[in-house]
């Protein structure tokens, strides 16, 4: 009998509406600063660094070494036609010090927005990006407290494995999960 690798799970059909974006625009900062905090699971500090890595990535662009995809759904108005809503995005960035590994230090959806699959597209998408440019593996953190358990059911749903669990590590019975996935 040969083991072999099981296959990730299909990324579902994506609505005709929404698309991604890879350039980060000014507007972005507050976007993700309103939308991190409107989910409900981050500190005032956290919202402030989601912010503040879009912000880095507006003044250094690829230097400053994260990577975004935004999912938008067009919002066109007679006065907008080319207006776009935000509905979710992730940041991820290559893990120094290794040859192929990438870490996915954010995503998130609109809580408006949630319950449609963005979440599982945004995942995938930011999984092809990272293996078109090199990357094999994508490690995800979260944490233990019971408030995160959708959270760690999703990041399983979509084919990651627990790979570490480090207790106390975020507070006293706040510890750190780690999650990994190999993608190529």
């Amino acid at each position: 009998m040969t083991a072999t690798t099981p296959k990730p799970p299909a990324a579902p059909p994506m609505a005709a509406s929404i698309t991604f974006r890879t350039t980060v625009e000014p507007a972005d900062i507050e976007r993700v600063r309103a939308m991190v905090r409107a989910t409900g699971f981050f500190s005032d500090s956290e919202v402030d660094v989601a912010a503040e890595l879009v912000e880095e990535t507006v003044e250094d662009g690829d230097a400053s070494g994260y990577h975004f995809i935004f999912a938008v759904e067009n919002a066109a108005t007679p006065d907008d036609p080319g207006a776009q809503r935000v509905l979710g995005y992730t940041c991820f960035g290559a893990i120094p010090c290794t040859a192929s590994s990438y870490d996915l230090y954010w995503i998130a959806v609109d809580p408006a927005a949630q319950g449609r699959g963005i979440g599982r597209l945004l995942a995938h998408e930011t999984e092809r990006a990272i293996a078109a440019i090199g990357g094999r593996r994508v490690y995800i953190e979260t944490s233990s407290r019971p408030q995160y358990e959708p959270t760690r059911g999703f990041y399983t749903a979509i084919g990651y494995t627990q790979a570490a669990f480090l207790p106390d590590f975020y507070g006293e019975g706040d510890g750190k999960l780690i999650y990994v996935r190999t993608i190529a």
